[in-house]
């Protein structure tokens, strides 16, 4: 019997342009969307919000420095399917003019008998309590070539 459905949305890096720097961990080109704080998702759902951080230098180094990407790391309480639909898992966001790419997105899902999983872009499992799963989104590309002084 199903007990409940949540949809999230997690931001990652903004590339950069011509004259300014990426942002870091922002929903780029979204809009009515927010993520869910710790404690209202800890609350309704049976997960422990384990981190929450930026994904430092997974943005594309340039002349403008494209913005870092996000951490979110669930630990989950009890047996459920979870769904991963995400993007640049396996081409790099590129960067442009000389600057180079951001890194790429990765889900691994570690079970709770340590074995670690790389998940796909698209995926779907099932979990179980003691199972952890984090997500690293990707970095924004650089623009321009680096500055070397």
């Amino acid at each position: 019997m199903e007990k409940f459905g949540y949809y999230e949305t997690i931001g990652g890096g903004c590339g950069a342009g011509d004259g300014f720097h990426g942002h870091s961990g922002i929903h780029q080109h979204m809009t009515n969307t927010k993520i869910t704080d710790p404690e209202e998702l800890e609350r309704r759902y049976p997960v422990r919000l384990l981190a929450f951080a930026l994904r430092k230098n997974s943005g594309g180094k340039g002349k403008w420095n494209g913005g870092d990407g996000l951490i979110r790391t669930f630990e989950f309480l009890e047996k459920m399917e979870i769904t991963l639909i995400s993007q640049h898992r396996k081409e790099t966001p590129y960067g442009m003019h000389g600057g180079s790419p951001g890194k790429k997105g990765v889900q691994l899902l570690t079970r709770g008998n340590g074995e670690v999983e790389t998940l796909e872009g698209i995926d779907r499992k099932t979990v179980f309590a003691g199972d952890v799963l984090r997500v690293e989104t990707p970095g924004g590309g650089g623009f321009g070539e680096p500055q070397l002084f």
